[in-house]
């Protein structure tokens, strides 16, 4: 995939996302929501960190199943049930993003929702991917 991130002057600059990215590929790969699902399908991790980190190395693992790499992503959305504990966590976040992802941000939204799927879920990850 060739990626081009546009992050034009007129907005605000990002931090953590790109404002909008111009995917060029041959597939597209729908990812659906991850949340910190183990193996035996139990959320693991008490807090939203330790969940965010299990969801998106869920995520990344379905990428990396379809062919994918972290740089292949063009569009995330994190679905968070407390949209201000996330944002008290963000450097965390961000560091874990980094950590697993790297540097070459998707676009992205977080959204509140009242709850997820699982009752213990904190935070679901899904996106979609342009691979070569």
């Amino acid at each position: 995939m060739t990626a081009e991130r546009l992050n034009p002057p007129e907005l605000s600059p990002p931090t953590g996302f790109s404002h909008a990215v111009v995917a060029t590929g041959s597939r597209v790969v729908f990812l659906a929501g991850q949340t910190a699902l183990d193996t035996d399908g139990k959320v693991t991790g008490d807090t939203l960190v330790a969940q965010f980190e299990t969801a998106l190395t869920n995520l990344l693992t379905a990428l990396r199943a379809a062919g994918g790499t972290p740089s292949d992503l063009a569009r995330v959305t994190v679905y968070a049930t407390d949209v201000a504990a996330y944002h008290t966590h963000a450097a965390e976040l961000g560091r874990t993003w980094r950590e697993l992802a790297g540097r070459d941000y998707p676009a992205m939204a977080v959204v509140e929702v009242v709850r997820l799927w699982d009752e213990r879920a904190l935070v679901e990850l899904d996106g979609f991917a342009v691979l070569p």
